[in-house]
């Protein structure tokens, strides 16, 4: 099975809007499911997506989401773990 990779937009708008969120929430759902030494994700910042008016930006394994709020990024994790082997 492939590493799943999370990059979380790290612009200004993004970060500001609530992907300084997301990155906790990430953080904390890896490590309340047991997944944190389990399995290698590779969870990184990125620039700018160019897309800030759609913001906040994440993308996993290469798709990108939009407006992407707590719950949206906790339902995001849920799908991409259950697929993965859960």
């Amino acid at each position: 099975m492939s590493i799943p990779e999370i990059r979380i937009c790290m612009g200004s708008s993004c970060f500001s809007r609530g992907n300084a969120k997301n990155i906790e929430i990430v953080e904390k759902f890896l490590e309340a499911h047991g997944l944190k030494d389990e399995v290698d994700v590779s969870l990184c910042g990125g620039l700018c997506e160019g897309l800030c008016a759609e913001g906040p930006n994440v993308v996993i394994n290469g798709k990108v989401y939009n407006r992407v709020d707590s719950g949206v990024m906790l339902d995001l994790l849920s799908q991409l773990f259950e697929k993965g082997g859960g």
